[in-house]
Formats: C-alpha cells, sequence, structure tokens
C-alpha cells in the first residue's frame, strides 16, 4: 500500500483526483477525511494533515509565568505534543500495513517539517517502516502531480532541521523576553506583552520612523512657476527649484513677473525601452498586493487558497528568474482561450518577447509566482489577487514599452526656467499590467527660439516634508533587505504587531505602548536586526547541509543569555517606562463629571469598557466595541461633550465613536472616516 501525506484536505483530495483519473473514493478514519482508489493493482490511500499535526512548547511544570524565571527557560528543552489527536489516530491506523510513504507536503522548510513531523510519529507506531519518500511538485495541477509522483526523491532532512530550529529558537527567544517584558512592566493575562527576535527589531524599525517624524522641523522654502501655454498648460520651474531665501525669491519674482512670453533655448527629446517587472516573488507579490490595498497578510491567505485550488504555482518563493522547465507558451494559451484576460493574453502572443523578464534572485526550489489554470466565479479580493498574478505574469512575457522623456529650457527675462516632460508611446506590457501609476506631465512639441506665451508666473511658498511612513509593503522590502524573517514569516510578523497592540493604522503608527518596548529595549541587541540577520543565515547553512540543528540553537542560547543580562540591569527603568506608556495608551480623555481620567479598563469576564478614575466616587462608565484597536481622539462629541475615539480594525477603514450610547447625534455610531 502506499499512503500519501499531504498538508491540508483540500490538496489531499486534488492529488487523489489527479493521481487515480478521478476514481478515488472519499472515507473516514474518525472524523478525517482519506481518500483511496486502487492504481496498477496496489491500493493508494491519501490523507491531508492540519499543517502541523505536533506542537513544540515547555514541559507542564514551566507553564506558572509567576513560578519560573524567565532566564530559567533558556537551557530548558522544549518537548513535542501531537496536538492534531484525531489526525494522530488515522495515521496510527493507516500504518498497519507497513506502507510506502510518500510526503506530499508544500516543498518548502515548513512544509518539510510538518512531513517529518507526520514521519516520525508514523515510525512511533511501526518501526519497521523504512520506505520514505518525497513528491516535489510547484503547482496542484494534473502534469505537475504526475511528474512528481513518477519521479519521487528522498526527503530533504537538511531542510526540516532549517524549519525545526527555527522553531525551537523562535519559542525559547519568545517565550524568555515575552515572560520578561510582561512580568516586569505586570502586564499579565490577555493584556501581557510580546517580544520577538524578528518582531522586536521590525517594531523598532517603524518607532524609529516615527520618531523621525515627530521630531522633523520643517523648512521653509519658495519655488518660482511659470504657466506656459502651447495647446495645453504645462509648468516650467527656475532653475534654482528650492529657493531658500526668501528676499532672493522675490528679487527673482519681481524681475520676471510681468514677462509675458517665454524663449526655447534648449530642448531634448530621447526615447528609452521600459523593461518590464521582473516575475513576483512572495516579496514583491506581497508589495503589489498592499498597494491595491489588500493587507499582506491577507494577500497571502488568499494566494495560498489559489494555489491550494490549482489555480497559481507555490505562492512562496525567492525566486524571479523562471526556470528553462516551465512551459510559458502553454500556460500563456490557456489565458488566451478563455477567463476574463483573453485580449490581454492574445495581446502579449501577438507582442511576445524573446525570453521573459528577469528579476536579480534566482532558485532552485520553486518558480515564481504565476497562474496554473485559468479561474472562474472568483469575486471580490479573491478576483483582485488572481488577476494581479495573471497580468503580472503577462507583463514578464511581453515586449519593452517605448517612451519619450523630454527636457526643455526657456528664457523668461534673462532667467532660466526649465520643464520636463514623459509620454508612453509603446505601451506593450504597461498595457496589461497597468498598476503602475504614472504622474508625470507631459510636454507639447517645442523647437528651439520658440516663443511661448506665459499665462501666469507664481512665487509658491512651501516647506519640506518628514519622511513618509512604512507601507505594509515597504515594510516588507525593508525587512527583507535587512534579513529580518522569511518569505513565509513576515506578513505574520506585522500581523502580530498589530494584534499586540504595538501598531495601528493603515500606515503603520507605533502605539505609545510600542514605541515604550522599543524604548525599554533600546540599548539591547533584540531591537537590532545584526542579531537575527546572523540566527537567519546560520538557518540557511542548516538547510545547506553547512551546519547542524544543535549547534545553531546552542549559539542562539548564548545569544539570547547575553541578552537577559542586559535586561535584568535595566529591569526598573523597562518597567517604569512601559507603565508610563500603558497608561497613556489606555487614558481616552476627561470625564464629563467629575473631571478626572477616562481611561479603559477590563471587566470580571475581561470585557473592555470606558471607567472614570475616581471611581468608586464617580461611577461615569461608557461601553467599548469588543473588536478593533481603540485610539484616543483628543476630541468631544459637540452633541453630548462626551469623548470621541476612533476604532480601527486591521485591513478596515477606521470610524469615530462617540463614548455616549445616548447620545442623540445622528452620527454616533457610525461616522466613516479614513485612517490618515
Amino acid at each position: 500500500m502506499k499512503l500519501v501525506i499531504c498538508e491540508k484536505n483540500i490538496a489531499a483530495r486534488r492529488i487523489a483526483y489527479f493521481l487515480s483519473n478521478g476514481a478515488a473514493k472519499s472515507g473516514r478514519f474518525g472524523r478525517i477525511p482519506v481518500y483511496e482508489f486502487t492504481k496498477e493493482g496496489e491500493p493508494w490511500k491519501i490523507i491531508g494533515l492540519k499543517g502541523h499535526i505536533l506542537s513544540l512548547d515547555y514541559p507542564s511544570n514551566y507553564n506558572q509565568w509567576n513560578a519560573i524565571a524567565p532566564k530559567e527557560l533558556v537551557s530548558v528543552e522544549p518537548i513535542k505534543k501531537v496536538t492534531e489527536k484525531g489526525i494522530g489516530s488515522a495515521l496510527k491506523t493507516l500504518v498497519d500495513e507497513n506502507p510506502f510513504v510518500i510526503v506530499a507536503t508544500d516543498f518548502d522548510r515548513e512544509g518539510e517539517l510538518i512531513g517529518v513531523e507526520a514521519v516520525e510519529l508514523i515510525k512511533n507506531y511501526n518501526q519497521q517502516l523504512v520506505n520514505i519518500k518525497r513528491a516535489k511538485f510547484s503547482s496542484i495541477t494534473k502534469s505537475d502531480i504526475s511528474k512528481a509522483f513518477s519521479d519521487l526523491e528522498e526527503v530533504d532532512y537538511h531542510l526540516s532541521n532549517a524549519g525545526e530550529a527555527r522553531q525551537i529558537i523562535d519559542l525559547v527567544w519568545g517565550a524568555v523576553l515575552t515572560r520578561f517584558i510582561s512580568l516586569t512592566s505586570q502586564r499579565l493575562g490577555r493584556d501581557f506583552l510580546s517580544i520577538g527576535r524578528v518582531q522586536s527589531p521590525t517594531l523598532a524599525l517603524l518607532v524609529e520612523r516615527e520618531k523621525e517624524i515627530q521630531s522633523f522641523e520643517p523648512k521653509p522654502y519658495w519655488k518660482l512657476l511659470a504657466e506656459l501655454k502651447k495647446q495645453e498648460v504645462f509648468i516650467a520651474t527656475h532653475e534654482q527649484g528650492q529657493i531658500w531665501d526668501e528676499q532672493t525669491a522675490k528679487t527673482l519674482h519681481d524681475k520676471v513677473k510681468k514677462a509675458t512670453t517665454a524663449t526655447v533655448t534648449e530642448v531634448n527629446v530621447e526615447q528609452q525601452k521600459e523593461y518590464p517587472p521582473s516575475p513576483f516573488n512572495t516579496t514583491s507579490f506581497l508589495q503589489a498586493a498592499s498597494a491595491l490595498g489588500i493587507a499582506a497578510s491577507r494577500a497571502m491567505s488568499i494566494a495560498e487558497e489559489l494555489y491550494m485550488s490549482g489555480l497559481i504555482s507555490y505562492p512562496r518563493t525567492d525566486n524571479t528568474v523562471y526556470p528553462p522547465t516551465l512551459y510559458l507558451k502553454g500556460i500563456l494559451e490557456k489565458l488566451a482561450s478563455s477567463g476574463g484576460l483573453t485580449k490581454e493574453a492574445a495581446f502579449v502572443q501577438q507582442h511576445k518577447r524573446r525570453s521573459p523578464a528577469r528579476g536579480k534572485k534566482q532558485a532552485t526550489d520553486h518558480p515564481p509566482i504565476h497562474p496554473v489554470a485559468v479561474a472562474s466565479k472568483l469575486a471580490g479580493e479573491k478576483a483582485a489577487v488572481y488577476e494581479l498574478i495573471c497580468r503580472r505574469f503577462l507583463a514578464t512575457l511581453c515586449e519593452d514599452a517605448v517612451s519619450e522623456t523630454s527636457n526643455a529650457t526657456f528664457d523668461i527675462n534673462k532667467e532660466t526656467f526649465k520643464a520636463s516632460g514623459y509620454r508612453v508611446l509603446e505601451p506593450m506590457w504597461k498595457q496589461v499590467y497597468p498598476y503602475f501609476k504614472n504622474n508625470k506631465p507631459s510636454l507639447p512639441h517645442l523647437s528651439k527660439d520658440e516663443i511661448i506665451p506665459i499665462e501666469k508666473i507664481t512665487l509658491k511658498k512651501d516647506k519640506t516634508k518628514p519622511p513618509k511612513r512604512y507601507t505594509q509593503g515597504s515594510l516588507l522590502a525593508k525587512m527583507e533587505s535587512l534579513m529580518l524573517g522569511t518569505k513565509s514569516t513576515r506578513h505574520e510578523i506585522i500581523s502580530k504587531l498589530y494584534g499586540r497592540r504595538y501598531i495601528s493604522g493603515g500606515n503603520l503608527i507605533p502605539t505609545a505602548t510600542g514605541i515604550a518596548v522599543v524604548e525599554a529595549l533600546n540599548d539591547c541587541h533584540v531591537v537590532k536586526p545584526e542579531m537575527t540577520a546572523k540566527l537567519e543565515t546560520d538557518m540557511d547553512k542548516i538547510a545547506e547541509g553547512k551546519k547542524t540543528l544543535d549547534d545553531t540553537v546552542k549559539e542562539s542560547r548564548k545569544m539570547l543569555t547575553q541578552v537577559m543580562k542586559e535586561l535584568e540591569q535595566e529591569k526598573e527603568r523597562i518597567k517604569t517606562s512601559i507603565q508610563n506608556a500603558v497608561k497613556q495608551q489606555n487614558h481616552i480623555g476627561t470625564c464629563p463629571s467629575c473631571g478626572k481620567d477616562l481611561v479603559i479598563r477590563r471587566s470580571r469576564n475581561r470585557k473592555r469598557f470606558v471607567g472614570c478614575s475616581g471611581y468608586p466616587n464617580c461611577r461615569v462608565t461608557y461601553p467599548l466595541p469588543q473588536k478593533g484597536a481603540v485610539i484616543q481622539t483628543n476630541q468631544t462629541c459637540q452633541t453630548c461633550k462626551a469623548p470621541v475615539i476612533r476604532v480601527k480594525s486591521q485591513g478596515k477603514r477606521g470610524w469615530l465613536l462617540c463614548l455616549n450610547p445616548q447620545c442623540p447625534s445622528k452620527n454616533n455610531n457610525k461616522e466613516k472616516k479614513k485612517e490618515d
């Protein structure tokens, strides 16, 4: 008998369908679906896991936070427990026949570890098990599955060891540091604080940027602008650009403000080819999805569903170069024959480049993300993500776009003004991939010595702008450059920062607590990216067989021991800093009855509400929504004078809420307002 281990039930069902040519029958072992069929006289059984069926944790006697000093956990060996007992029981029954086991989980560190965990569990049930192989595939399509199962390989234990090393290191660092910061700040239960070896340096990036923004001092400058007209109005700017001295700006303005014409002194027009974007890897895909307003974690979840449904290739990849074995022409023909992008695919067939666009990263595990089948009946964000992936694929196969850049110089009363323009002459790949916005103005056709009428000349005052806050897309790119996390985990880190209330808003604004945690750890290596990058490099070496799991975990424990020494010396300062920040974050406003502070509290059943700090003398309370971040606005309701808060859930627009449920205002409960 052959027993196939898949990562999820949906994958098991599709793989069984392809291998059996649709003849597989669905049975159950307990409540666990198992797909059965006979092929060439041999019985096959295919089971889907639920991701990890084992969990890594400390022994139960170490789970009492107040009884165990956090630093004691550094050297404690975690244990593995079966968390999916139904699947464990099903596997025990299935291996009674001493099967030939084929691991068919996702082929990456996490997937290999999930498969190896299942194999090790099976070996506990049947120690005679010797036949174990690996099916590697990048898409769940009939051709890929058939090829993978006809050319089985060995299980990659180096890869699974790298995944296990990450699992152990993240558990130890997370448990030790989280317990330390929570116990020190006296934030336990549902209100505990967390620190992680990737989470904390990522949060530090956001806090550093926020401090730059808050400390930024705008500097005034002036621009001298001439509105010229030839068919349409276009703008020419004085050659000095930003003029920092007001008097100089005014003097120049006085010199040219009465001019009625400008003389073209120089024109330079150049054409250039614009190379298509590189194929999607995980990071560039999540950046593009983020630009569409889809949160990174949501985009990855959708991509995984599309992959499991056989519509796209595996979405966790670093690769930006299509392998020569990938049949690009066949995929293009599928898109051209049916679906919602037939016109675009047909256009690419007519304007196909000699070789597809390629990026700088080339890997051998999985190809770049690309469509593998035509979708139907998708809607909403799923449809948007699928279309994004299809259009990116089409763009990488299409010819270069051709654009024109114009630069012109003008004389206005012996002062030099300049203007530049841009226009697309042959859109090519831009026609099928319209996500790059072009905000550049165009210039009319100009000739040297030509006289151009002036509509008006304006002296515009402006000021320098602070650096922009990170978006999810730009943060993912920064994390990648600093080796914070992996392609598979970076979006999860951002979700954790939201979940811990360390950040809020669409533009990743650190909360008072998030800032306090980073400041409390400011001089500690745990918020520096170098230590995390070192561990990431070590785990890469494990996957390559150049380093062992045990050595890497041992080194990480030495690092953590040093970190704990640093933190213990700063214990009182950390406690005061975080407690003050939490108090600030929980402050909602002023009590309209007694004038004392209104703060967020929790009832005995852990429901949050707003109560007066003057309790029990003042019993003013207000209910709160139980989901979403509550953000102080420093505003009061114009109708009833109660405080107004902003409620914000991840991936959704925030809304303003007057805390008084009896407020007669019509806009009391759902005054929608876009986040800054």
